[in-house]
């Protein structure tokens, strides 16, 4: 079956069309409500080029907050609070420095300056949320990603300190599970959010919890 390629409208093939790596469709752009349909249906872009690309990988990765697990290490971190935490205090410094990350196996980055413009204006609607880590005052460490329903889907982290974004990310599991978020998008596999809890699960379970959860 042919790539769909997207046009004006605002619309989605079928997840179980993707192909096997999970690119499911190219084009169209990054209108909020094109992203926002996106991932009610279990789908994120990245970029390539000069295109958005369509994505629903078959496992999924996610992690279901009750099952985060916290090393002695990072415990002993918060218990010496080794940085601070805000959320939503510097939305554009924590993607722009997911952005300027280097990632191991990547050429480059799809953080794309489009994407900076299309996640920053879901900020200010309220849709995509930050999480910074601070240490004397500098911002070490973050994440952002978008919230809908009793779903988070992280999109993107960053440390310049070691252990600044699993600090982060732990410190924001525990806020989402008292807003009544029940389970965490973490899109691909990953070897840090694995020892966080997060795990495998078939495309067709992952896209039926959000019919329930969204």
């Amino acid at each position: 079956m042919p790539l769909a390629v997207l046009d004006h409208k605002f619309w989605f093939p079928n997840v179980e069309e993707a192909l096997e790596d999970g690119l499911l469709a190219i084009g169209g752009d990054l209108h909020p409500e094109r992203i926002l349909l996106a991932y009610k249906k279990g789908i994120f872009p990245w970029y390539d080029g000069d295109l958005p690309l369509w994505w629903c990988p078959n496992p999924r990765f996610i992690l279901i907050p009750e099952e985060l697990k916290i090393s002695k290490s990072m415990k002993a971190l918060f218990k010496k609070q080794a940085f601070d935490i805000t959320i939503n205090t510097n939305f554009e410094a924590v993607i722009n420095a997911c952005k300027a990350t280097e990632r191991k196996g990547q050429d480059g980055t799809w953080i794309k300056n489009e994407v900076v413009e299309a996640y920053t204006h879901l900020h200010k609607l309220g849709m995509a949320h930050s999480v910074e880590a601070w240490q004397n005052n500098q911002l070490v460490g973050g994440l952002y990603g978008i919230k809908l329903g009793k779903v988070f889907f992280g999109e993107s982290m960053f440390s310049k300190v070691s252990n600044a974004s699993k600090y982060a990310f732990i410190s924001f599991v525990d806020q989402l599970k008292r807003e009544g978020i029940v389970l965490i998008d973490c899109q691909v596999y990953t070897e840090h959010l694995e020892s966080l809890g997060a795990k495998m699960i078939l495309r067709q379970q992952f896209v039926h919890l959000l019919e329930q959860l969204i």
